[in-house]
């Protein structure tokens, strides 16, 4: 058995063993329930269901139909956009909504190849004023806009 697609074989191998764990770790910590009653682990085994039998179909896939190589991982953007998300989660509170979108977008734009001070600017600008608008105004969020010291 030859495989012709390695692209679809890997990505069959994660979402079917996702999907497998998402079934076991429903049925085995929530209650599933019945279609007419549904339980709390009902849908997370649902979409766990679903998800392996796309990973199915990725795998027979790979070996019927010609596909790309793997592609070179590229470590930079994976590590950049990690540190940005869990710096943002630590900044939040400490430097409040604005400044903390800001240096996530700033550090998750450092990850890229074409990385522009100047864009870098404009979009984490553009993104913390939608943010502010979106989740503050427009869904009443109670979240601090500005960092602690300015507040007092």
């Amino acid at each position: 058995m030859r495989i012709a697609s390695p692209q679809d074989f890997w990505s069959g191998l994660f979402f079917g063993g996702l999907g497998l764990f998402a079934c076991i770790y429903a049925a085995t910590q929530y209650n599933v329930g019945t279609a007419l009653r549904m339980g709390p682990g009902y849908f997370p085994m649902a979409v766990g269901g679903l998800v392996a039998l796309l990973g199915f179909v990725l795998l027979v896939r790979s070996l019927r139909v010609e596909g790309p190589p793997v592609p070179r991982i590229l470590v930079r953007p994976i590590v950049m956009v990690v540190i940005a998300t869990v710096a943002y989660g630590y900044l939040l509170k400490p430097l409040g909504l604005v400044a903390a979108t800001m240096v996530v977008i700033v550090v998750s734009a450092l990850g890229g190849h074409e990385f522009r001070w100047r864009e870098a600017l404009v979009l984490a600008v553009a993104l913390a004023i939608f943010s502010v608008l979106v989740f503050v105004y427009a869904l009443g969020l109670p979240l601090q806009l500005w960092p602690e010291a300015l507040i007092d």
